[in-house]
């Protein structure tokens, strides 16, 4: 009972602590600019293409968020782009800045244990990333207000805000990726390399490769080819393969919840039409239960990165 008081006790100094350097760093204060000016562009193409669009659109305050204008991308794409570097940013050098400081014994040597030094570096990351996304959609929502003129609906508040907790969730993993490789490397260089180096493959060049992967483990059908589809299994495959990428989860759970008309982030069958009328909305509720699974795989993904982490820093010498 006594260890489960000082291990709390412990945790909310570590998560203060923590906390005030990261709002106060030259570092975050960068990495927010660059997010904000960016995002804001991308909201200022947004508007404009909105303005221009004639059409009723019962929806037209999520189009914020999805539509693009060229040259720029669309807001969702800049901020699944930006928010992993925000995470890795900072959580590359969490623990080893404490064993180059040759701080880590120090702080060790106080009531604070090694679960509470970790899980308080971890919350005080994911709670500076909280801080500047909802900044960040507040900004959104009262840009959208003055620009566009008209008031979102109760559905639309609900789907952008779930929009939100979903992004905090998925800079969750970067963050979790980032702590694990700090644990691992003493170097915060070689720390940023490869978490860096790991987002990329997994980003760019791992959808790529998921294609031919795919194609290896379930061969494509004759029948399929000359009719000029794909084959069913392969595609799948292919599918599965995909979802191994935390930026795949992220973009098939903000399709399903910023676009009211997805029915399936998979391949669609008839028997899903049946009944349906083609390009009607679906409700809060059932769009909810299509990005569940991709929901929770970004979660148990961040658990899992943590946990490994937590055992490696368990089993580490911390003496200077």
């Amino acid at each position: 009972m006594r260890r489960e008081g000082s291990a709390f006790q412990g945790l909310g100094v570590v998560m203060l602590k923590e906390l005030s350097d990261h709002l106060t760093s030259v570092r975050m204060r960068v990495l927010e600019w660059l997010v904000v000016l960016v995002a804001l562009a991308a909201l200022y193409g947004a508007i404009q293409q909105i303005k221009e669009t004639t059409a009723e659109d019962p929806f037209l305050f999520l189009r914020l968020f999805t539509t693009s204008r060229e040259p720029l991308p669309s807001f969702v794409s800049f901020i699944s782009f930006l928010v992993p570097l925000m995470a890795i940013g900072l959580g590359f050098d969490a623990v080893n800045g404490e064993y180059n400081r040759r701080t880590l014994s120090r702080i060790l040597a106080q009531p604070i244990y090694r679960d509470a030094l970790l899980f308080g570096k971890f919350l005080a990351g994911l709670i500076t990333l909280a801080i500047s996304l909802i900044t960040l959609w507040l900004l959104v929502i009262g840009l959208g207000l003055l620009l566009i003129g008209i008031p979102p609906g109760a559905e639309e508040i609900g789907r952008s805000f779930l929009f939100l907790l979903v992004t905090i969730i998925y800079a969750g993993v970067w963050l979790a990726l980032a702590l694990l490789f700090s644990i691992l490397f003493r170097s915060p260089a070689t720390a940023a390399l490869v978490t860096l180096g790991l987002w990329l493959f997994l980003t760019f060049i791992w959808p790529v490769l998921a294609g031919a992967v795919a194609q290896i483990i379930a061969p494509l059908d004759p029948r399929y080819i000359a009719l000029g589809l794909q084959t069913p299994a392969t595609a799948e495959m292919e599918q599965i393969l995909a979802r191994l990428s935390p930026s795949t989860l992220f973009a098939e759970t903000v399709v399903a919840l910023l676009d009211p008309t997805t029915r399936s982030l998979g391949p669609i069958y008839l028997s899903q039409l049946q009944g349906a009328v083609l390009g009607a909305p679906l409700p809060l509720s059932e769009s909810m239960l299509i990005a569940w699974p991709q929901t929770v795989g970004m979660i148990a993904s961040a658990i899992v990165l943590f946990v490994i982490g937590y055992v490696i820093f368990q089993r580490q010498e911390v003496r200077a």
